[in-house]
Order: C-alpha cells, then structure tokens, then sequence
C-alpha cells in the first residue's frame, strides 16, 4: 500500500510540474520589487527600447516536452511577473519561434530592463484578454 502511495504521488508531481514551460533566468542587476500599481512595458521584437536603461537580467522560455498554457499571450504574462519581482519595467523578446511541427509552444528569448521613465508612453504589445 505504502508503494501505491508514493507512486501515485510521485506521478502527481511529475504531472504538475511537465505542463508548465521551462524558465531559465539570469538576473545580473536586480533592483527591489516593483509594487503591483507601476506598469511594465511588453516590447516585442519590431518595438524600439528607448535609452538610458539598466539592464537586469535575462529570461529563456522553452518548451519542457509536455508544456500546456504557453501561449505567447501567457508567456509575456509570466515575464511581466518576473521582470515585477526584480524590479525591472521594461520586457523586450529578443528571440521568438513560434509554435511548430516540434512544440506546440512559443519559445522565447527575453532581457529585462530598468527605465526611469513613463513606460506607459512606450509602444508596446498589449495583452489579449481571453
């Protein structure tokens, strides 16, 4: 009985964690926790950074072979809420591949800046509601 248990439960924990896409990060610069009420700029690859940034660091999201819910929507979503813990307000993609005949998922390279300017005057993408 003890072996169905831990199996079943080590089952459960390989599935909770297999549907989410893998994060790598590298956060050279961290800054303190930007509150919930300042924006975050997403930039993708076409928008332009503007100047005098402090870079923070970096994110990798790749496809972890049974990843669900990694929409380019979710994942910008997920690094908005990275870029919040380490202080950044600005969200570039560097790298985008799209979903295709090898994953289902967006797998994207993004950095992580600091702006002391209005991030909300940036062009930017915007998050589609579902």
């Amino acid at each position: 009985m003890k072996q169905l248990t831990k199996m079943l439960f080590l089952i459960t924990v390989i599935g909770f964690t297999s549907c989410s896409p893998k994060i790598s990060s590298n956060f050279i610069n961290p800054q303190p926790k930007l509150s919930i009420e300042q924006k975050v700029a997403l930039l993708d690859i076409g928008h332009k950074l503007p100047k005098n940034l402090t870079k923070i660091g970096d994110l990798r999201f790749q496809d972890s072979g049974f990843s669900t819910d990694c929409s380019f929507n979710s994942l910008m979503n997920q690094a908005r809420m990275e870029a919040r813990k380490n202080g950044a307000n600005i969200v570039k993609v560097v790298d985008k591949k799209k979903p295709d005949l090898w994953s289902s998922c967006y797998r994207l390279k993004i950095e992580l800046y600091r702006y002391d300017g209005d991030v909300s005057l940036l062009p930017q993408y915007k998050l589609k509601l579902d």
